[in-house]
Protein backbone atom coordinates (compact mmCIF):
# COMPACT_ATOMS: atom_id res chain seq x y z
CA UNK A 1 0.00 0.00 0.00
CA UNK A 2 1.34 3.66 -1.12
CA UNK A 3 1.83 5.80 2.09
CA UNK A 4 2.82 9.27 2.56
CA UNK A 5 6.37 10.59 3.68
CA UNK A 6 6.30 9.81 7.42
CA UNK A 7 8.62 6.46 7.41
CA UNK A 8 11.14 6.89 9.80
CA UNK A 9 13.69 6.91 7.25
CA UNK A 10 12.80 9.71 5.59
CA UNK A 11 12.09 11.65 8.24
CA UNK A 12 15.53 11.17 9.22
CA UNK A 13 16.85 11.82 5.42
CA UNK A 14 13.74 13.79 3.63
CA UNK A 15 16.51 14.13 0.57
CA UNK A 16 16.33 9.82 0.20
CA UNK A 17 12.63 10.20 -1.26
CA UNK A 18 12.58 11.87 -4.91
CA UNK A 19 10.19 14.97 -5.43
CA UNK A 20 6.63 13.41 -6.47
CA UNK A 21 7.17 10.15 -5.11
CA UNK A 22 5.40 7.97 -2.24
CA UNK A 23 6.75 5.13 -0.39
CA UNK A 24 5.52 1.58 -0.76
CA UNK A 25 6.86 -2.11 0.84
CA UNK A 26 5.39 -3.63 -2.31
CA UNK A 27 7.13 -3.70 -5.50
CA UNK A 28 4.44 -2.99 -8.01
CA UNK A 29 4.41 -5.03 -11.41
CA UNK A 30 4.04 -2.49 -14.72
CA UNK A 31 4.74 -3.53 -18.26
CA UNK A 32 3.62 -3.51 -21.50
CA UNK A 33 2.57 -7.15 -23.69
CA UNK A 34 2.68 -10.33 -21.57
CA UNK A 35 5.41 -11.68 -19.46
CA UNK A 36 7.65 -14.37 -21.41
CA UNK A 37 8.70 -17.43 -20.37
CA UNK A 38 12.17 -18.61 -21.19
CA UNK A 39 13.48 -22.40 -22.16
CA UNK A 40 16.60 -21.54 -20.00
CA UNK A 41 18.85 -23.93 -22.00
CA UNK A 42 18.29 -21.72 -24.87
CA UNK A 43 18.22 -17.91 -23.36
CA UNK A 44 21.56 -16.47 -24.33
CA UNK A 45 22.97 -12.97 -23.49
CA UNK A 46 24.67 -11.20 -25.88
CA UNK A 47 26.94 -8.34 -25.54
CA UNK A 48 28.24 -6.09 -28.94
CA UNK A 49 28.94 -3.05 -30.71
CA UNK A 50 31.54 -0.76 -29.50
CA UNK A 51 33.97 -3.49 -28.05
CA UNK A 52 37.11 -5.71 -28.93
CA UNK A 53 35.13 -9.12 -27.92
CA UNK A 54 31.66 -9.91 -29.23
CA UNK A 55 30.35 -12.28 -26.46
CA UNK A 56 27.63 -14.43 -26.04
CA UNK A 57 26.38 -16.01 -22.21
CA UNK A 58 24.65 -18.92 -21.57
CA UNK A 59 22.68 -18.00 -18.19
CA UNK A 60 24.86 -20.36 -16.58
CA UNK A 61 27.87 -18.24 -17.19
CA UNK A 62 26.46 -15.35 -16.75
CA UNK A 63 25.43 -16.72 -13.09
CA UNK A 64 29.38 -18.27 -13.28
CA UNK A 65 30.65 -14.41 -13.21
CA UNK A 66 31.84 -12.50 -10.34
CA UNK A 67 28.65 -10.87 -8.58
CA UNK A 68 27.82 -8.04 -6.62
CA UNK A 69 25.23 -7.49 -3.87
CA UNK A 70 23.66 -4.00 -3.87
CA UNK A 71 21.27 -2.71 -1.43
CA UNK A 72 19.33 0.44 -3.05
CA UNK A 73 15.96 2.62 -3.29
CA UNK A 74 13.88 2.03 -6.54
CA UNK A 75 11.62 4.84 -8.03
CA UNK A 76 9.02 4.30 -10.88
CA UNK A 77 7.85 6.81 -13.24
CA UNK A 78 4.39 6.01 -11.92
CA UNK A 79 5.32 7.84 -8.36
CA UNK A 80 6.01 4.91 -6.13
CA UNK A 81 9.38 4.39 -4.30
CA UNK A 82 10.23 0.85 -2.84
CA UNK A 83 13.61 1.39 -0.27
CA UNK A 84 15.74 -1.07 0.72
CA UNK A 85 16.10 -3.43 -1.76
CA UNK A 86 18.50 -6.19 -1.97
CA UNK A 87 19.68 -7.23 -5.43
CA UNK A 88 22.43 -9.25 -6.88
CA UNK A 89 24.03 -9.99 -9.73
CA UNK A 90 27.25 -9.05 -12.19
CA UNK A 91 28.89 -5.55 -12.43
CA UNK A 92 27.75 -3.59 -15.89
CA UNK A 93 31.84 -2.71 -15.56
CA UNK A 94 33.14 -6.17 -15.35
CA UNK A 95 30.74 -6.84 -18.40
CA UNK A 96 32.57 -3.70 -20.08
CA UNK A 97 35.59 -4.81 -19.01
CA UNK A 98 35.03 -8.87 -20.32
CA UNK A 99 34.11 -7.62 -23.67
CA UNK A 100 36.62 -4.83 -23.95
CA UNK A 101 34.56 -1.92 -24.47
CA UNK A 102 36.27 0.28 -27.04
CA UNK A 103 37.19 4.37 -26.85
CA UNK A 104 34.11 5.24 -28.95
CA UNK A 105 31.67 3.42 -26.52
CA UNK A 106 29.71 6.72 -25.05
CA UNK A 107 26.19 4.95 -24.52
CA UNK A 108 25.10 1.80 -23.25
CA UNK A 109 21.34 -0.02 -24.54
CA UNK A 110 19.94 -2.88 -23.31
CA UNK A 111 17.80 -4.87 -25.47
CA UNK A 112 14.99 -7.40 -24.27
CA UNK A 113 12.33 -9.73 -24.94
CA UNK A 114 10.00 -8.51 -27.36
CA UNK A 115 12.01 -5.80 -29.21
CA UNK A 116 11.47 -3.72 -26.11
CA UNK A 117 15.26 -1.19 -25.31
CA UNK A 118 16.37 1.43 -23.49
CA UNK A 119 19.55 3.20 -23.28
CA UNK A 120 22.03 5.05 -20.53
CA UNK A 121 25.29 6.92 -20.74
CA UNK A 122 27.83 4.60 -20.58
CA UNK A 123 29.34 6.20 -17.20
CA UNK A 124 25.65 5.36 -15.57
CA UNK A 125 26.25 2.19 -16.51
CA UNK A 126 29.85 1.71 -15.36
CA UNK A 127 28.15 3.69 -11.89
CA UNK A 128 29.14 1.18 -8.81
CA UNK A 129 25.92 0.09 -8.00
CA UNK A 130 25.08 -1.01 -11.93
CA UNK A 131 23.99 -4.24 -12.35
CA UNK A 132 23.01 -7.49 -14.54
CA UNK A 133 20.91 -8.73 -11.74
CA UNK A 134 18.78 -12.09 -11.38
CA UNK A 135 18.28 -12.23 -7.73
CA UNK A 136 15.85 -9.78 -5.72
CA UNK A 137 15.69 -9.86 -1.72
CA UNK A 138 17.41 -13.07 -1.89
CA UNK A 139 15.63 -15.18 -3.98
CA UNK A 140 16.02 -15.08 -7.76
CA UNK A 141 13.78 -12.26 -9.88
CA UNK A 142 10.30 -13.01 -10.88
CA UNK A 143 9.46 -13.26 -14.09
CA UNK A 144 7.17 -10.72 -13.69
CA UNK A 145 10.16 -8.30 -12.73
CA UNK A 146 12.53 -9.63 -15.28
CA UNK A 147 13.58 -13.08 -14.67
CA UNK A 148 16.13 -14.70 -15.79
CA UNK A 149 17.85 -11.11 -15.92
CA UNK A 150 17.29 -7.64 -15.55
CA UNK A 151 19.68 -4.29 -16.02
CA UNK A 152 19.78 -2.57 -12.35
CA UNK A 153 20.38 1.68 -12.99
CA UNK A 154 19.16 2.69 -9.23
CA UNK A 155 19.88 6.25 -10.11
CA UNK A 156 17.27 6.30 -12.85
CA UNK A 157 13.64 5.94 -13.09
CA UNK A 158 12.71 1.93 -12.94
CA UNK A 159 12.27 1.81 -16.62
CA UNK A 160 15.44 2.05 -17.59
CA UNK A 161 16.36 -0.93 -15.75
CA UNK A 162 15.15 -2.86 -18.24
CA UNK A 163 13.70 -6.42 -17.62
CA UNK A 164 14.09 -9.33 -19.56
CA UNK A 165 17.30 -8.79 -21.00
CA UNK A 166 18.73 -10.33 -23.85
CA UNK A 167 21.46 -8.64 -25.23
CA UNK A 168 24.31 -5.44 -23.86
CA UNK A 169 25.08 -3.05 -26.59
CA UNK A 170 27.90 -0.47 -26.05
CA UNK A 171 26.92 2.26 -28.67
CA UNK A 172 28.84 5.65 -29.85
CA UNK A 173 25.67 7.42 -30.52
CA UNK A 174 22.46 7.43 -28.14
CA UNK A 175 19.55 5.26 -29.45
CA UNK A 176 15.64 5.97 -28.01
CA UNK A 177 13.92 3.26 -26.67
CA UNK A 178 10.80 1.96 -26.42
CA UNK A 179 9.74 4.13 -23.91
CA UNK A 180 11.37 7.53 -24.56
CA UNK A 181 9.89 7.13 -28.10
CA UNK A 182 6.53 6.79 -26.48
CA UNK A 183 7.28 10.47 -24.78
CA UNK A 184 9.43 9.50 -21.39
CA UNK A 185 12.17 11.28 -20.62
CA UNK A 186 15.70 10.32 -21.95
CA UNK A 187 17.59 11.47 -19.02
CA UNK A 188 15.36 9.83 -16.11
CA UNK A 189 16.31 11.68 -13.58
CA UNK A 190 13.85 11.31 -10.56
CA UNK A 191 15.68 14.15 -8.36
CA UNK A 192 14.57 16.50 -10.99
CA UNK A 193 11.47 14.98 -12.10
CA UNK A 194 12.40 13.81 -15.86
CA UNK A 195 9.63 11.85 -16.53
CA UNK A 196 8.17 13.00 -19.66
CA UNK A 197 9.69 15.03 -23.03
Amino acid sequence: MLRRPTDPRVEANPERLPPGQVLTEKWPVLHYGRVPTYELDRWRLRIFGEVARETTLTLAEVLALPSKEVVCDIHCVTTWSRFDNHFEGVPLRHIAELAGVLPEAAFVEFHCYGGFSTSVPLEVALAEDALLTYRHDGVPISQEHGYPLRALLPRKYFWKSAKWLEAVEFRAQDQLGFWERNGYNNSADPWREERYW
